[in-house]
């Protein structure tokens, strides 16, 4: 019978060296990776019955990472993370739904051993469904546009001006348009983005409706952090291999579509105040 596969991850070059042997000892078949990037192109590359790695990683990324990306690639092997220290909140939560076993270091190697081979028994406890951000916004839209309608509701300073529910959101779908679009495209932060029809329009409507710039900002604030919310209310899904890059792009495209309304919205203004 073929020993099952195991892949190692841990920047502690003593511990990676010598869980190796004691695995191998025990006849599993073992790949080592020291950092992150390098688990993530054995991951793309080769098959794994186990992925076992240290939650704590230095540089980009981290034990979710790998254990994401694992999921991903290959969702019947079983996942499993090594930590120092227990984990708390949403992150522990986090934690729990995408891999099958925690281990809390310093360990007996042997408890080790039969924990490895129980789960294998076992088998991965889910098999889960691993979503982009792009996907998970994409499916989100209405519940998303509920919670911003939900947060401006509850700001004085924008429900100054008596708009209806639809006046208020009509923006949102193409902004979430542009935005799954964005995220899909795979351009590079920083990149000169197309100037956004509908962004500008919403400038100008904004401005006939008596908004301050001040409100434009606040509204495109609680915008992020709905869009935000709705992230954490799934991170049992998410990709976290390509969480980081995700939240960087939706800050960078929430913001470019405020300045691109922002400069309708100041011409606008400028328009007016010429003498007739």
């Amino acid at each position: 019978m073929a020993a099952f596969k195991v892949l190692l991850v841990d920047d502690d070059a003593i511990l990676l060296f010598t869980l190796a042997r004691v695995l191998e000892h025990n006849d599993f078949a073992v790949t080592t990776a020291a950092t992150v990037p390098e688990a993530l192109k054995h991951i793309s590359s080769e098959h794994f019955d186990v992925l076992l790695s240290d939650l704590h990683m230095p540089g980009a990324g981290d034990g979710l990472t790998v254990v994401s990306a694992m999921r991903h690639a290959n969702p019947k092997a079983v996942t499993m993370l090594l930590s120092a220290f227990p984990e708390m909140g949403a992150a522990a939560h986090a934690i729990m739904l995408q891999a099958d076993e925690i281990l809390v270091k310093p360990m007996d190697v042997q408890a080790l051993v039969d924990t490895i081979k129980s789960t294998l028994a076992k088998g991965p406890t889910r098999l889960r469904v691993v979503e982009s951000v792009a996907t998970i916004l994409e499916r989100s839209v209405p519940r998303t546009i509920e919670d911003w309608f939900e947060r401006v509701q509850l700001e004085h300073s924008l429900m100054a001006i008596p708009l209806s529910r639809e006046l208020r959101c009509f923006h949102l779908v193409a902004v979430f348009r542009d935005l799954v679009a964005r995220l899909r495209s795979f351009k590079t932060l920083g990149a000169k983005e197309p100037m956004s029809t509908a962004a500008a329009e919403h400038g100008l409507t904004r401005r006939k409706q008596g908004y301050t710039a001040a409100m434009m900002v606040e509204e495109s604030r609680m915008l992020q952090v709905s869009i935000f919310n709705t992230l954490q209310n799934n991170l049992a899904s998410i990709d976290f291999s390509v969480l980081l890059i995700g939240v960087m792009t939706i800050a960078d495209e929430v913001d470019s579509q405020l300045s691109e309304a922002m400069k309708s919205y100041i011409a606008e203004s400028l328009a007016d105040a010429l003498p007739a």
